[in-house]
C-alpha cells in the first residue's frame, strides 16, 4: 500500500509554518491524535533530535519515539520511528508559493512493521488517511488565525500534554 501523502495550502510564509509544524511541544495543537509529547536531550532541533509521542489512536495509547532524519528549515523535515513493532516515517515538506507569501505544506506518511507488527502497517495507513486530512487543517487554521503566536520556533525541549485543553497554550 502507498503512503498517505497529503497537501495543504496555507496562508503564511514558509518560515512561519516550519517554525509552527515542527515545534515538538505544539503537536498536539494541530494534530488530532497527540496527548503528550516528550523530548529528549536539550539543545536545538536538529538531525538526531528524538522524542517520544503519545498518541490516541481509536480507545488505546499508542508511544513511540522517533529520531529527526531530516532538519532544512524552512523546507523539509524528517522523522522516523527507532522502536517498536510498528515504524513510522514521516516527512514534511514546505513549498513557497506567491513569492513565499504562502506556503503548500506536504505530509507523507508510510509505517513498517516488524515482527507481529508486520500485520498492521496497512491498517493504520488507512486510519491516518482518514485522520490527518483533519489534522492538516487545524494547522492551517491556527496559523492564518493566531499570525502572531504562529511562529514558535523550533528549540522546544521538556515534556508538554498537549490537545484540547492546552489549545491556547503559547
Amino acid at each position: 500500500m502507498a503512503p498517505v501523502v497529503s497537501t495543504i495550502e496555507i496562508d503564511r510564509p514558509p518560515e512561519d509554518v516550519f517554525a509552527y509544524a515542527t515545534d515538538l511541544v505544539r503537536f498536539g495543537e494541530w494534530q488530532n491524535d497527540v496527548v503528550r509529547m516528550e523530548r529528549h536531550g536539550g539543545g536545538p532541533l536538529g538531525v538526531g533530535s528524538r522524542f517520544t509521542t503519545t498518541r490516541q489512536l481509536g480507545g488505546v495509547k499508542y508511544k513511540t519515539t522517533q529520531e529527526v532524519t531530516e532538519f532544512s528549515p524552512p523546507s523539509k523535515f524528517a522523522a522516523a520511528s527507532v522502536g517498536g513493532p510498528l515504524r513510522a516515517i514521516g516527512t514534511i515538506t514546505i513549498e513557497p508559493l506567491d513569492g513565499g507569501a504562502r506556503s503548500r505544506f506536504t505530509s507523507t506518511l508510510d509505517f513498517a512493521g516488524r515482527g507481529l507488527g508486520r500485520l498492521v502497517p496497512d491498517g493504520v495507513r488507512r486510519m491516518a488517511a482518514k485522520r490527518a486530512p483533519g489534522s492538516y487543517q487545524n494547522l492551517k487554521e491556527l496559523l492564518e488565525r493566531d499570525a502572531p503566536h504562529a511562529a514558535g520556533g523550533t528549540g522546544a525541549t521538556g515534556t508538554g500534554t498537549t490537545g484540547p485543553a492546552n489549545t491556547n497554550a503559547g
